[in-house]
């Protein structure tokens, strides 16, 4: 399997590719981890963890270089992205031990009544490649905090830093049995949903986790997915500094090149200030620098996956064609590279796809509003309900808003942000279960009761 940086469409690196043979060898050494992790205390596995997170941070040069060659950010977002991941551990550090031992939670004529947690079993998870690490902390960290062996595919797409993952927690002190490497494209996918393992979990697009959750359906094993969105912002009328509010849409937007599960993907402003904010994000999106990830002016690297610029392209031509307004860019950038210009369209409503199917590029619309029940009703018009965002100086009126937001996380001021002390859940076709915070590691374990007496 070759490795190819999108900014040159050269190929990096070339891997061995796993087959069901040695998917199966590498499932029965996970079977010898299950007993390696009971045998380790979950003080031990924290403190693994955050030696793990040390070496992210004494190697993040490195990691950011493979990172940037093979998924196209500029260098210095793959450099934030490890960092991110390092500070996410946090909440696993400081609180899984507490969360995760056992409670008496009652007594009652006599008997004492217990709650415990057992390991669900061997965990796979099928990975993404747009936050390779932030993404793998979601899931790798708390299945082996919980006591559960991990089969580990890394996207295709950026397989070089998923192996550095899996390699640091091994160096960091997990047993090899404990997390294993499959390597591949979508057959490799296909033969894990085959297998026998005791949990899934899988980031990426709604089509393929459908198919994911429609294969193993018939194991009743716990199925996590994380999938996409389609994100919506609002800019209200009570808005001071409308050119931070334009930078900050902005940022949620274009940034890693729009390729977020998070990203801003629409967005609706109120009349009042609809000409002003346009004046703004226009500009904004016009100093967005495009060009070659690893230089330091760069803030648009490369798209990941070359068929994907068509699509944006297709999306731009279908919006045009109905209405809607070119303000900004809209082509693809002929070069060696996996290269698109930073978009934006105006008049845009929702027969157009790029009102309704998820971009995950940097195309953005705009869409004036009257008010904010119009706005609720068009934020709510979608499949999707990861997050969404409001903008207003009114705090009340902005958490009244987000509350009939049917979406998993509700933003204030702000956007496209993750804690790993809040849950991260989407709702639709935006995922099922939940990954961070307390609630994201009990998924990764099973309570049991005990009743003593």
């Amino acid at each position: 399997m070759d490795i190819r940086n999108p900014a040159t469409n050269k190929t990096i690196k070339t891997l061995e590719s796993d087959t069901p043979q040695t998917l199966s060898e590498k499932f029965e050494i996970l079977k010898k981890g299950r007993e390696s992790l009971k045998e380790i205390p979950i003080s031990t596995r924290v403190a693994y963890v955050e030696k793990f997170g040390n070496l992210l941070k004494e190697k993040i040069d490195f990691l950011a270089a493979d990172l940037t060659a093979e998924m196209g950010k500029p260098l210095q977002e793959a450099k934030n992205e490890i960092k991110g991941a390092s500070h996410r551990l946090q909440f696993f550090i400081e609180q899984s031990e507490e969360l995760l031992k056992d409670e008496k939670v009652h007594e009652a004529q006599g008997t004492r009544e217990i709650l415990s947690f057992d390991p669900h079993g061997i965990v796979c998870n099928i990975s993404a490649w747009n936050y390779p690490y932030n993404i793998a902390v979601n899931v790798l960290i708390p299945s082996l905090i919980c006591g559960n062996p991990v089969m580990y595919k890394p996207s295709e797409f950026s397989s070089l830093s998923g192996t550095h993952f899996r390699n640091l927690l091994v160096e960091a002190g997990f047993p090899e049995e404990t997390i294993q490497l499959a390597i591949g494209d979508g057959s490799v996918g296909k033969t894990l949903c085959e297998m026998d393992f005791d949990a899934y979990a899988f980031t990426g697009s709604y089509r393929t986790g459908k198919l994911i959750a429609e294969s193993v359906a018939h194991k009743l094993v716990p199925v996590i997915l994380e999938l996409g969105g389609k994100d919506p912002l609002y800019v209200t009328d009570e808005v001071d500094d409308i050119k931070q509010v334009a930078e900050s849409a902005g940022e949620g937007a274009f940034y890693n090149n729009g390729q977020s599960c998070c990203s801003v993907e629409r967005i609706y402003v109120h009349e009042k200030v609809y000409d002003s904010f346009i004046k703004e994000f226009k500009t904004y999106i016009s100093n967005l620098k495009v060009g070659e990830p690893t230089a330091v002016d760069t803030n648009q690297g490369a798209i990941t996956q070359k068929q994907h610029l068509k699509y944006l392209e297709e999306m731009v031509n279908d919006a045009t064609s109905k209405g809607a307004k070119l303000e900004v860019g809209g082509k693809i950038i002929q070069s060696e590279g996996n290269f698109f210009e930073p978009t934006l369209l105006t008049h845009v409503d929702h027969s157009m796809n790029l009102m309704k199917e998820e971009t995950f590029g940097p195309v953005i619309g705009v869409m004036k509003v009257k008010n904010d029940e119009e706005a609720i009703k068009l934020m709510n018009d979608t499949k999707y309900g990861l997050t969404s965002s409001v903008y207003s100086n009114n705090p009340t009126r902005g958490k009244k808003i987000l509350k009939q937001i049917n979406s998993g996380t509700g933003y204030l001021n702000c956007c496209d942000r993750v804690s790993g002390f809040l849950p991260w859940a989407g709702r639709g076709h935006s995922g099922l279960g939940i990954t961070l915070s307390k609630y994201g590691l009990f998924q990764f374990c099973q309570p049991k009761g005990y009743h003593f007496r």
